[in-house]
């Protein structure tokens, strides 16, 4: 259909991750890593997610109780730390057009 799926997860093993690039067909999966320092993400929570985690009311909460394995090859790394949005949507496109996913 032409469609293009783009979905979040939290996806903290490599081994899952593994897991769903082999189903999916040759090509299919594209690994975008938003690699953002744990620290910016506590001060950009709006819940206190990370501080009830330290504190031990969230269990198995992934990068404070939980580990968190960091991509060996993703296809796009993304640091929201150090770029704008806009930036990261852009790197995005850039890489599916130049991979004939996403004509201009």
């Amino acid at each position: 259909a032409g469609l293009i799926v783009v979905t979040a997860f939290i996806s903290p093993f490599r081994s899952d991750r593994r897991m769903v690039r082999s189903i999916l067909g040759d090509g299919e999966f594209v690994e975008i890593y938003v690699s953002t320092p744990i620290d910016v993400c506590e001060t950009r929570d709006p819940k206190g997610l990370y501080a009830r985690a330290r504190t031990g009311s969230i269990k198995h909460f992934t990068g404070v109780s939980s580990p968190y394995e960091a991509p060996d090859q993703a296809e796009i790394v993304l640091d929201t730390s150090k770029m704008a949005v806009q930036e990261c949507v852009d790197k995005v496109v850039r890489y599916l057009e130049g991979t004939g996913r996403l004509k201009n």
